[in-house]
């Protein structure tokens, strides 16, 4: 196994990795930034108002791109686990 190889496997797997957390930070993001101009302009201090909708966001979210995630992890598991001999000889 090459060091070059070591490196393909990491950035290929990082990215796999910020694909598939994208669309769920993304949600929390947004919904974050919304509740907080909302709470800022009704100076509403209610930790519950800003949770409350973010877990509400990422549960749509994730209904929405999970087959697609498991999808993109499998695929890549699939993947490395059929070039390991390739890598080993």
């Amino acid at each position: 196994m090459t060091p070059e190889m070591v490196l393909s496997i990491a950035r290929e797997s990082l990215t796999v990795t910020v694909l598939v957390a994208a669309p769920l930070l993304l949600a929390a993001l947004a919904t974050g930034v919304l509740v907080g101009v909302l709470q800022a302009a009704t100076q509403i201090n209610e930790m519950t108002l800003s949770f409350i909708p973010k877990l509400l966001a990422l549960v749509v979210v994730l209904l929405a791109t999970g087959p697609w995630m498991l999808e993109m992890i499998t695929s890549y598991t699939r993947t490395l686990f059929h070039n390991i001999p390739g890598m080993l000889g």
